[in-house]
């Protein structure tokens, strides 16, 4: 049951998107605090299958899992037509990564972005913002530095996710030492990455995010590799719960996941960072300024939140949760939210800049989330907690009948030795009787009439 659900995964996954429109672009660029709005979700379904499997001699098996998006109108709260203004970000990451270079080679961006027809600020659709658009400077980009980027003629956040694969993972099986099972051994043939600064921090820890060991108890982690994030992340425990009647354990962030290097030492090796509560991914993204965080800025630095109006940051709807099942390492429902932002600022020398306050502007986040239903759900409670929940009464009413049936001949063995002893007493004083009831009825005989006799003879 374990492999079949880890080789194609029964749930129902679904990815719900945010985007923070901006309300103000052109105070952003006179210096103004910017104000975004919430707009979302745009939920999308999300299909996973495993192929590729290959099974290794070292007790590992190595699969591909390709990912598939398909937009799901009914449950989303609005259209991928719909508009959305966001910040540039291939002309403001262009700015900041080329801050430190010669006043020349800026004015020459400049005019190149100004050729091109390149703003700050885009508006842009959000199937165009999720899945790419034809962009000159992209075309541009592709001609003269064709190895920069991945995407080859449009550019969208989420264009290399779709109908794609999240690389080459080799996981144990479990088959010779259970205690590693699911544990990830390589990805994309590698046993650590190099994106970071630490051994720690490049250390490909815990399993691919699908399955985890059995046997979980509160004290156990749920650790694992994300490819989009480029590194490892722990979640902790934090209570006992149930799904549909279904035991879980309740797994959370800690609230030093994104926190820097100078509130949590260990995290040094992810930086150069800025405020506490945010992760800057440049170094895998092509030294893109972007970061990542919880939405809305949630348990990050307060500087964070205040620097962008419009930001409302609360436990319930930003923080992020696995529900396991503790016997099996099977997630029942899970939610994992993340926040992409971009880090901006004035650039002396490119004009599209114009006075931009230095902001970690958020441009989305999103939640994916799926619950075990249907069949899947009901063939796991019959056989994980309906049945070993009959089998552990059973034991009960088997033992108090293995009683009844030990106590039975033990009652029937004590009342055959109290007859006996009654048999026996009477012996002993029989000839007395036999004596009294034989003068007894002489004397009925003669005294009494004869009906009454017979009577009393009966009694």
């Amino acid at each position: 049951m374990s492999f079949n659900m880890w080789k194609e995964i029964p749930v129902p996954f679904y990815l719900s998107v945010y985007f923070f429109n901006v309300l103000n672009p052109d105070e952003i660029l006179q210096g103004k605090k910017p104000q975004v709005q919430e707009r979302g979700p745009y939920v999308y379904r999300e299909f996973r299958h495993k192929s590729n499997i290959s099974f290794n001699d070292n007790d590992t098996v190595s699969f591909l899992e390709y990912r598939r998006y398909q937009f799901q109108p009914d449950k989303s709260c609005g259209l991928e037509s719909d508009y959305i203004v966001i910040p540039n970000i291939l002309v403001m990451s262009a700015a900041v990564m080329m801050e430190d270079r010669p006043l020349s080679l800026k004015l020459m961006m400049t005019l190149a972005f100004t050729t091109l027809g390149e703003r700050a600020f885009m508006n842009r659709t959000v199937g165009e913002i999720m899945w790419g658009y034809d962009d000159p400077l992209m075309d541009l980009i592709n001609t003269y530095l064709p190895n920069l980027f991945p995407f080859k003629g449009k550019f969208g956040l989420f264009a290399e996710l779709n109908n794609s694969d999240s690389g080459l993972f080799t996981v144990f099986t479990g088959v010779k030492d259970f205690s590693r099972i699911h544990l990830v051994d390589k990805w994309n043939g590698l046993s650590k990455v190099s994106f970071w600064h630490s051994d720690q921090c490049n250390m490909i820890n815990g399993t691919s995010g699908q399955m985890w060991a059995p046997f979980m108890t509160p004290e156990s982690s749920l650790e694992f590799y994300s490819p989009d994030a480029c590194r490892s992340m722990k979640l902790i425990y934090k209570e006992s719960g149930e799904f549909e009647g279904i035991p879980t354990y309740r797994f959370v962030a800690p609230d030093t996941l994104f926190a820097n290097g100078s509130v949590y030492p260990p995290n040094e090796g992810f930086c150069p960072c800025r405020e506490s509560g945010i992760l800057n991914v440049s170094t895998c993204r092509f030294s893109a300024p972007l970061f990542l965080s919880h939405p809305h800025f949630y348990n990050a630095d307060p500087v964070l939140v205040e620097a962008v109006l419009g930001l409302q940051p609360n436990q319930e709807e930003h923080s992020l949760f696995l529900d396991i099942h503790p016997v099996t390492g099977i997630p029942m429902n899970c939610s994992v939210k993340l926040q992409l932002s971009l880090y901006m600022k004035a650039i002396s020398g490119i004009g599209q800049t114009g006075k931009i306050a230095p902001v970690v502007m958020p441009l989305l986040w999103f939640g994916e989330s799926g619950e075990m239903e249907g069949a899947t759900l009901r063939s796991f409670y019959n056989q994980l907690v309906l049945m070993p929940t009959v089998l552990h009464y059973a034991q009960y009413v088997l033992l108090a009948l293995g009683c009844i049936l030990l106590l039975v001949p033990i009652v029937l063995q004590i009342r055959s030795q109290e007859k006996c002893y009654l048999f026996w007493s009477a012996s002993k004083k029989g000839s007395k009787d036999k004596e009294a009831v034989q003068a007894y009825s002489e004397t009925l005989m003669t005294s009494a009439p004869k009906g009454a006799v017979l009577h009393e003879a009966r009694l």
